[in-house]
């Protein structure tokens, strides 16, 4: 057989394969965001609907819904703002119409935020994370960490929640998974000097990725900010340009408390990405456009279940197709593709 011909079947079944992974991840996204869609995107669907014409009431109402979704007051009243701004330059008067429009603006939202973590410009590429206690920190680092080894980096974690007893016994059981390094410190020991023992080690040892865990004990607001602010110090005094990623984490679940801790922690270390996690468990995934708006920094990655692979790259595209119960982009593109 022709060697092009061959060549041409591998590049063709690779990219299959690799088409059905996105599209199973796509199907998964969407029965993730399940509830939230109902409750969100199906409540307002049963209003437009209705036949009804395009009025301040009808505004009104799907202003109700947005904010019981968790998008938040101020989110909710930009982006309707926006919605009523096209309805009348367009002229639009049946409430079909409404629906591509609510769309579109969620995901001009959200779409400049496609942002993934890209680790080749450093070494070590420092991440530091952030995030309160059960907002799912651990198991974030514990997944990041599996896929960074997956991709042949090698990966130091520092255990700098030195007090929270089980933080570092949680952290080496991942470790021990992933198949990375855990640098950890005596129980109530200095943080900093945690990390600053962390990315010397990850330095001195040609490490790929460096992930540094963090307290999360907001109810110490001054003291834990001052804690991680001195954190940040430590690492660009080590490493220049130390962290290269300030990684927040947020629990999907948590509602309209999320951007409250989003904001303490924002105000000690610059967040550059969020992390949103338990979207499967919740109706109140509005809040993923909520952190965009309220925040400004990028969402980076969300998951949407307990498996290994269930944290992925945030994909504003994907995210409000599925939001909708609609096709992925990237089956069209698959499509045309092939």
């Amino acid at each position: 057989m022709d060697s092009d011909v061959v060549g041409d079947k591998l590049d063709s079944s690779a990219n299959s394969t690799e088409g059905e992974k996105r599209t199973s991840w796509f199907n998964r996204l969407k029965a993730g965001l399940s509830k939230t869609q109902e409750n969100l995107v199906g409540r307002v669907r049963s209003l437009l609907r209705a036949g009804r014409k395009i009025d301040e009431e009808l505004m009104e109402e799907i202003e109700e819904i947005l904010i019981q979704a968790d998008v938040g007051v101020n989110t909710t009243m930009m982006l309707m703002e926006n919605v009523r701004d096209i309805v009348h330059s367009k002229g639009l008067s049946d409430s079909s119409d409404l629906e591509s429009v609510i769309q579109q603006e969620i995901l001009s939202i959200l779409d400049e935020t496609d942002q993934p973590l890209d680790i080749s410009d450093h070494q070590p590429y420092v991440i530091l994370v952030l995030g309160v206690n059960g907002a799912g920190k651990t198991t974030t680092i514990g997944k990041l960490a599996h896929r960074f080894r997956s991709e042949d980096n090698s990966v130091l974690i520092a255990a700098a929640d030195t007090f929270r007893a089980a933080a570092a016994d949680q952290l080496q059981i991942w470790c021990d998974r992933a198949g990375a390094e855990l640098v950890k410190g005596s129980q109530g020991a200095d943080p900093a000097s945690v990390v600053f023992d962390a990315v010397e080690a990850g330095k001195s040892r040609g490490v790929d990725v460096v992930i540094v865990d963090t307290a999360g004990r907001l109810h110490t607001k001054k003291p834990l900010m001052d804690e991680l602010a001195k954190i940040g110090r430590i690492m660009e005094r080590t490493i220049s340009g130390a962290p290269h990623e300030v990684l927040l984490v947020i629990d999907g679940t948590a509602g309209q408390n999320a951007i409250i801790q989003a904001k303490i922690f924002h105000e000690a270390v610059p967040v550059t990405g969020v992390a949103i996690t338990k979207l499967d468990g919740t109706a109140k995934g509005g809040i993923v456009i909520a952190v965009k708006h309220e925040i400004g920094a990028p969402i980076k990655l969300i998951g949407i279940g307990e498996q290994l692979d269930d944290l992925r790259d945030f994909v504003a595209k994907d995210f409000t197709a599925a939001l909708f119960q609609q096709e992925s982009h990237l089956e069209e593109n698959l499509m045309v593709d092939g």
